[in-house]
């Protein structure tokens, strides 16, 4: 009998995963390139209401092959609070990459997983240790080091896009628990049904209809949003965190580029050196969570397999 860990250590799967989570990342980059265009005419709240509704309506057919399953279930207001605090964190996303430079943006971005540790260890009472907790100090410095506080180089605007990152850490904890009933589609299913309407109300306050082209490019930050998300998810299930998380970084020199090109944006040092270290923070957080995994499924495959856990 061959051995399932053999088949999941071979290169072919390991290389479908990485092509997976590089499709995501660039689907990802360009989307923000896209706000970044189309917020020199319309509001970001606006923007944020297209993107879920264009999103919506590519999802709906990938997901009707599963109805009526996949709408059902019994956490309708558990998915208006994650929805709720998504919508919270998606505003400040957008609104930081539509009005900083788009390089800090997404840096800042990446503290996400910072903040993911800590409410993990508050919320769900998951053991982190001395080494974790000192890659998360680390992950701060970074932080610290892009946003440059009581420095002339200090914007208040910076703040919204650790803003972004603190709000998206509690939606990741939140579809942790929310996944412990509900299956990945049902999950991404409601998330949207609440988004639509939620992000159309603080558009409404700078609703200002779409010309022309601006309509192509709202369609595509749906499409390409919802894209990146559903070949980020593929892309986790074949292979490992810590394996996969360096090509996830590679949206900042594309981001990075293409503001240099289309906008004449410049990245500077410190945003560099802050990004380098809020990536080494997390490159060692996911290499110890995927070693954690690894030894709870060898130790008790058993106890992993009961329903329920």
């Amino acid at each position: 009998m061959v051995n399932a860990t053999t088949i999941d250590s071979t290169p072919a799967p390991f290389l479908r995963a990485a092509g997976l989570m590089l499709a995501s990342t660039v689907s990802f980059g360009l989307m923000a390139v896209v706000i970044r265009l189309v917020s020199k005419q319309l509001a970001t709240t606006e923007i944020a209401f297209f993107r879920n509704l264009f999103g919506l309506l590519a999802l709906l057919p990938l997901l009707w092959r599963g109805a009526p399953a996949v709408f059902r279930t019994r956490q309708l207001p558990r998915y208006f609070v994650r929805s709720a605090i998504g919508i919270g964190s998606m505003l400040c996303g957008f609104w930081a990459i539509g009005h900083l430079p788009m390089a800090q943006a997404i840096s800042l971005s990446y503290s996400t997983p910072l903040f993911v540790t800590i409410l993990a260890s508050i919320w769900l009472g998951e053991v982190v240790r001395r080494r974790r907790w000192t890659a998360v100090l680390l992950g701060f410095a970074g932080v610290l080091v892009i946003v440059r506080p009581g420095t002339e180089g200090f914007s208040a605007g910076s703040l919204v896009a650790v803003a972004a990152a603190v709000l998206s850490s509690v939606v990741a904890i939140q579809i942790k628990q929310l996944s412990r009933v509900d299956p990945p589609d049902t999950i991404v299913f409601w998330t949207y049904v609440f988004w639509v309407p939620l992000s159309l109300l603080p558009a409404l306050f700078a609703w200002q209809w779409p010309q022309g082209i601006e309509w192509l490019w709202l369609v595509a930050i749906g499409v390409l949003g919802t894209g990146g998300q559903l070949l980020w998810t593929r892309a986790l299930k074949l292979g490992e965190v810590s394996a996969l998380t360096p090509i996830g970084f590679m949206q900042l020199p594309l981001v990075a580029v293409l503001a240099w090109l289309l906008f004449g944006e410049r990245i500077d040092r410190w945003t560099v050196l802050g990004a380098a270290v809020i990536f080494a923070a997390n490159a060692y957080i996911a290499h110890r969570e995927s070693r954690l995994a690894r030894r709870h499924a060898s130790i008790a495959p058993c106890e992993a397999a009961e329903p329920g856990t």
